[in-house]
């Protein structure tokens, strides 16, 4: 899924900052027999502070200077199709302009844009301090998703996930998924049931999912503001292909299998693979928020059983 070569990027939808860690520490829920394990489920963002725990870790250093705006080489679709980091923010542009039309006309909530920080090797947030470890992830304590888009390579490299843009676009969309979320006052529902197959931040993973799915549906037809021309061109199968290759690749039953040679779904935060897929595609095929109401769902195999 490439952008429109022409559109451009906003100069200010993002900021940047972080650098090495030196001291401090991250600390994660879970015991130490499952803490690999919950350390690679997190790659795929989510809340942090309630599925596996809050982001306790102090920062022993200065933190990097933050820089306001858009990275400098990001200026056109383009940029975003050469440049991982163009594309995290012009794809973000593309979320806000679907948000913006598709929140308060499926559900009277406004949409309101989250902050957007890109970092390298540690960064300062509203929910504690976290490394690049952590891979991205959302805090709802500032509203803001942050990305190491070095990430993307790991989730090629290590999880054998596609490399297309999708796959990439895809992972921007689901931790925007949970700022809707706040949004819509859901986000809350995993902190009380962080754990287990059927569990609220299982659920709250698959919602995620299903609302990048709507971004999907409708991204490509979607202009951007003062624009007649849509940031996106339109979908094939293979970048259709792509986002379910990452949305399986980050499963808690393919990352458990390759950790520890076995599956354990009590202990799961963010639901297996397929689970992931059928969800992302239950927002594409029909764009629908109230289809992505995985809290109702009494089969978390069976989006379809909603409708």
């Amino acid at each position: 899924m490439t952008f429109n070569e022409r559109v451009q990027i906003d100069p200010g939808r993002a900021s940047s900052g972080g650098g090495p860690r030196r001291g401090g520490r991250l600390a994660l829920g879970g015991g130490a027999g499952g803490l690999i394990v919950l350390v690679l489920a997190l790659l795929m963002g989510g809340d942090p502070g309630s599925t596996l725990g809050q982001f306790t870790g102090t920062q022993d250093t200065a933190q990097r200077e933050v820089t306001a705006g858009t990275p400098e080489h990001c200026r056109t679709g383009a940029d975003a199709n050469t440049y991982v980091d163009c594309r995290v923010v012009l794809t973000a542009q593309s979320l806000d302009a679907v948000w913006a039309e598709q929140l308060p006309e499926q559900t009277g909530v406004a949409y309101e844009p989250p902050a957007l920080r890109l970092f390298t090797g540690s960064v300062s947030t509203g929910c504690g301090y976290a490394t690049s470890a952590v891979g991205p992830f959302y805090c709802p304590a500032d509203r803001t998703a942050y990305f190491d888009v070095g990430f993307f390579q790991e989730l090629v490299d290590r999880f054998g996930a596609a490399g297309g843009p999708l796959a990439q676009e895809y992972v921007v969309a689901h931790e925007f998924g949970h700022h809707i979320q706040t949004l819509l006052g859901d986000i809350g529902r995993a902190q009380k049931d962080p754990q287990g197959p059927e569990s609220g931040a299982v659920r709250s993973e698959l919602q995620a999912d299903c609302y990048a799915g709507i971004w999907a549906h409708y991204a490509d037809r979607t202009p951007a503001p003062g624009s007649d021309t849509p940031l996106l061109q339109p979908l094939d199968d293979a970048d259709i292909r792509d986002a379910l290759s990452a949305a399986a690749a980050v499963g808690d039953d393919r990352i458990q299998e390759s950790a520890q040679g076995r599956v354990n779904p009590e202990v799961w935060t963010h639901g297996a693979g397929e689970q992931r897929q059928k969800w992302f595609l239950a927002g594409y095929r029909t764009g629908e928020v109230q289809s992505c109401d995985t809290y109702s769902a009494t089969n978390l195999d069976d989006p379809e059983g909603l409708r």
